[in-house]
């Protein structure tokens, strides 16, 4: 069989896997946070018909005589950079200017969840032995019917809580007149009498790699292998190893936007023509080459 048959069909292939990174880019176009994702390619093994020879006295050298085999997936990358951020005006809309995410995650373990009125709210160390943790750049959060900051799907955002140093999640009390987060990260409100106090400071996380970070859905991250990890001293993730809003070169807090997906329309229809047309080039090359295995099988007529 000839070998540009199997070629096209690892290009298809490729091709095919572009289209699919590209249809889910543009899917979430508008999608909060979102990173889009990439795909790059490599050549597959090249089968030698001769080898290379060094110059003599008489003749100069020679190069190698190679035939591609195809290509194969090389990467999908997710591209991590920053959004276009869109002004909301609500309080809870949060956008991170900079690197880092936000912390969030669910109970694992019984936890004291109090009735607003401010008791405390904390939970055990280390994090991630109480909670199951996940990382978003997503900030539209909500308060639940206790008080608490979290997700649209009812994960809590995990700070400091109130005065304490030990992590927790954020309470702002029932009783509470209004309330405000700041660039640092830190939540106060007005309570009954008028008085201002700190309900807590959200805490973001920096990663290595952040591109190695293993998106799970729900506009959610894990960390992996490859992604390095915020726990330094290997006894789980505790508030010391979360970085505050601001400092230490992680993202500060905008109040009151949102940011948006980092996908480029125009780029992504322009990597569509691209796969496409790739696509087509190589079923080319496969009808070419059956015409050609056609012609052979009519030399016996």
């Amino acid at each position: 069989m000839l070998r540009s048959l199997y070629s096209g069909v690892s290009g298809m292939k490729n091709f095919q896997t572009k289209l699919d990174v590209i249809g889910n880019n543009i899917a979430n176009v508008n999608t909060y946070g979102f990173k889009k994702g990439r795909v790059t390619y490599k050549d597959l093994m090249s089968q030698q018909m001769a080898g290379a020879s060094a110059a003599t006295a008489n003749t100069s050298g020679m190069n190698a005589k190679q035939v591609g085999l195809g290509s194969a997936l090389s990467s999908i990358d997710t591209i991590h950079t920053g959004g276009a951020n869109q002004s909301t005006g609500r309080t809870l809309d949060l956008a991170l200017a900079g690197d880092g995410f936000f912390v969030v995650g669910t109970i694992l373990e019984p936890a004291e969840v109090n009735n607003g009125e401010g008791e405390d709210n904390t939970i055990s160390e280390p994090i991630d032995g109480a909670m199951n943790i996940s990382y978003t750049r997503a900030g539209n959060f909500y308060l639940d019917d206790k008080g608490f900051i979290v997700t649209s799907d009812g994960q809590y955002l995990i700070g400091e809580a109130g005065t304490s140093d030990n992590p927790g999640l954020i309470q702002i009390p029932l009783t509470a007149k209004s309330f405000n987060v700041g660039p640092d990260g830190s939540v106060s409100y007005v309570d009954k009498d008028g008085q201002l106090a700190t309900a807590g400071q959200i805490r973001v996380a920096n990663f290595a790699n952040d591109g190695g970070l293993e998106k799970i859905g729900g506009n959610l991250y894990k960390e992996s292998g490859n992604s390095g990890t915020i726990d330094r001293d290997d006894n789980g993730i505790d508030l010391a190893e979360l970085e505050i809003p601001g400092q230490n070169g992680s993202a500060t807090i905008m109040t009151g936007f949102l940011e948006m997906s980092n996908v480029d329309l125009a780029e992504e229809f322009t990597d569509m023509i691209v796969a496409q047309r790739g696509f087509q080039s190589n079923t080319k090359v496969i009808t070419t080459s059956d015409e050609i295995l056609q012609e052979l099988m009519n030399l016996k007529r």
